[in-house]
């Protein structure tokens, strides 16, 4: 019996990623793509093709929640001091027998006061604060010692000064580690839709939905992992034409453009999907991470500029029922966001 329902299970979430292709990618509610944990964010900022109990990896991966995870508490905090903004966290997972594992967790992103202006840029002083939050519940199941398959369903708000508004939305995932230490993730994200707003234009009111796959390989005489990911899976396009010409494509004498070859094109467009990470265990207690997000230094980089737009980076240090881990992400040119993340095990208490 409990082999098919597995099977069903199995069945149901491929349904619904199937189905989902056809929502749009840049949807609303951005911040849902917004990676909070330290760990996360220095390997790339997807879903980890990871199996090892580590609660951080449950937002993204919900097929990750595990046994393991029961009775642990994580709480992440992200501040980048140049552009004052906070970002807040906490999950927490318990194991409910038969039922299968669950994880909530709480999303918190306060941009900070803004000014009001007018359409012609004239300000009075007044100002409004902007925040958007998360709530999210997960569960997950192994299907046997290889497989794994779980689901997450969330609620997201966004609060503009007076403005407000809400969707539902949810995640699925599968994942297949080996013998061989080889790891594979399937998950297709923030499948969703807008359900009120309330004095706020959002008019597009699908949720930024994505399908990414994730490989992860663990060395055999080294302790380093290697991790792999290809992401926005279901378009191709990533490039874009900058109305600005910051690089100088169009040439303002003949008002010829030229632009990159369609080869260049393909490579540039291939490389934004791209994500390539690595965590080395040095010791039982500390672990270095590090990864390079090709999209991101593509989207937010200045053109014939040379900067570390697309780097991220940090460790992670265990303290007897601790885990705090830490990462700096240098996704834009101005500032360098930090992460930092205590997990704890409340059955050590």
């Amino acid at each position: 019996m409990n082999r098919v329902f597995y099977i069903i299970g199995a069945i149901a979430l491929s349904v619904i990623a199937l189905c989902a292709q056809a929502q749009v990618t840049n949807g609303t509610y951005r911040a849902l793509t917004d990676a909070n944990s330290a760990r996360v964010v220095a390997l790339g900022g997807l879903p980890l093709p990871v199996h090892d109990g580590d609660l951080q990896t449950a937002v993204f991966n919900p097929s990750a929640i595990s046994p393991q995870m029961n009775n642990q508490l994580t709480l992440s905090y992200v501040g980048d001091f140049k552009l004052g903004t906070n970002f807040a966290t906490a999950q927490y997972s318990h194991t409910l027998g038969k039922l299968g594992n669950f994880a909530a967790s709480v999303q918190y992103y306060n941009y900070g006061d803004m000014e009001y202006a007018t359409e012609s840029g004239y300000t009075d002083g007044s100002t409004f604060n902007a925040s958007d939050y998360a709530v999210t519940l997960g569960w997950g199941r192994e299907l046997t010692d290889k497989w794994s398959i779980g689901a997450n369903l969330k609620y997201a708000g966004l609060q503009y000064a007076t403005g407000r508004a809400g969707a539902l939305g949810v995640d699925v995932a599968a994942t297949y580690w080996s013998y061989s230490n080889w790891a594979f993730t399937f998950a297709a994200r923030n499948i969703g839709r807008q359900l009120f707003s309330v004095e706020m234009n959002t008019v597009n009111k699908w949720l930024p939905f994505s399908m990414d796959f994730m490989a992860s390989k663990k060395l055999d005489h080294l302790p380093l992992t290697i991790i792999v990911g290809y992401h926005d899976i279901q378009r191709w396009k990533m490039t874009y034409e900058d109305p600005l010409d910051l690089a100088g494509y169009w040439d303002p004498i003949t008002g010829e453009y030229h632009g990159p070859s369609k080869v260049m094109q393909f490579f540039t467009n291939l490389g934004c999907h791209l994500v390539l990470g690595g965590e080395m265990e040095l010791g039982k207690n500390l672990v270095l991470r590090a990864s390079y997000n090709y999209g991101t230094h593509y989207n937010m980089n200045v053109p014939k500029e040379r900067t570390l737009v697309g780097f991220s980076a940090g460790f992670g240090v265990k303290i007897k029922a601790f885990q705090i881990d830490y990462a700096l992400s240098r996704n834009n040119i101005v500032g360098s966001p930090h992460f930092l993340t205590l997990r704890m095990d409340m059955s050590k208490f």
